[in-house]
């Protein structure tokens, strides 16, 4: 699809890796290490999007010889769940919303564990991603069309009808943390980005330094997000997200985690300007 875009155009070698579509190019995992294989490449970088957070992809190319530039295929795995991710949060005592991650997927299981929590409620497909398979349920009488939709849209975006339900919080910021890890096992973070102007669950705008945060709170959400990736064997660039609790006033209170991206994401560049740091963990390098 950009076989004659500039880029493309300025590499010094260039490979078509099959048509148009996605899954003749950017989601073919055999055409890409043949590939990177054909040219002698040592290393390949998903980027993100496409194959950026698939283990399969990460742990073909670890089977090809070719280092992933990301983590390892069992940290994809582990943090790509919602739901197995909450409850190693759970264990680390990282902050979580009220809600239900269990394997009993019935629909009177988790229409009684959204009358526990109490609605509103949002039910989130465990594997979604990309603002889909979210639904907000402000009474029980709407639950079940609600998980309905949730699952069918889940399973058709992402071959997995799994959910999980969570308090959700009408007041709120998104703010996420920007780490770093390398193979030595030590974690580092590059502050944070409020991210909660959104359309969609899909983010519009992001700053940095997040407006309203107190030092106290800054150094706790952050210090809450290396905890999270520490002790996983993660390696590479990730970004931890959290949801934080406002008042009528829009100040600040709880913050919960909601999620891990195993990636380096498109808002990266965010921080950059706000921290100059460069890393070569794949080199072998301590952070």
């Amino acid at each position: 699809a950009d076989q004659h875009a500039m880029h493309v155009a300025l590499a010094d070698e260039a490979v078509r890796i099959g048509g148009p579509l996605p899954a003749e190019s950017y989601l073919n995992r055999e055409a890409l290490i043949t590939a990177a294989q054909r040219t002698g490449a040592q290393a390949v970088h998903p980027g993100y999007g496409f194959l950026s957070e698939n283990s399969d992809f990460a742990l073909a190319c670890e089977q090809a010889g070719l280092i992933f530039i990301g983590p390892p295929a069992k940290a994809i795995d582990l943090m790509g769940s919602k739901s197995a991710a909450k409850r190693l949060m759970d264990s680390k005592g990282v902050p979580t919303l009220p809600g239900y991650s269990g394997d009993d997927q019935s629909s009177s299981r988790l229409r009684t564990e959204a009358q526990r929590v109490g609605f509103p409620v949002m039910i989130k497909a465990v594997s979604g991603g990309g603002g889909r398979g979210i639904r907000i349920v402000e009474r029980i009488d709407d639950f079940d069309a609600a998980l309905q939709s949730c699952q069918r849209e889940a399973k058709a975006g992402f071959a997995d009808d799994r959910v999980l339900i969570e308090r959700y919080l009408p007041m709120a910021r998104h703010i996420e943390v920007q780490v770093f890890a390398d193979a030595h096992g030590s974690v580092v973070h590059l502050y944070e980005r409020d991210c909660s102007t959104q359309r969609r669950h899909q983010k519009l705008i992001e700053e940095s330094p997040a407006p309203g945060l107190t030092a106290a709170q800054r150094q706790s959400i952050c210090e809450a997000a290396v905890l999270a990736t520490s002790g996983i064997d993660y390696r590479g660039a990730g970004t931890v997200e959290f949801i934080a609790e406002t008042d009528a006033n829009g100040r600040i209170g709880e913050f919960y985690f909601m999620e891990m991206n195993t990636r380096l994401q498109v808002e990266h560049l965010v921080l950059k300007m706000r921290a100059v740091i460069f890393f070569r963990p794949r080199e072998g390098c301590s952070i």
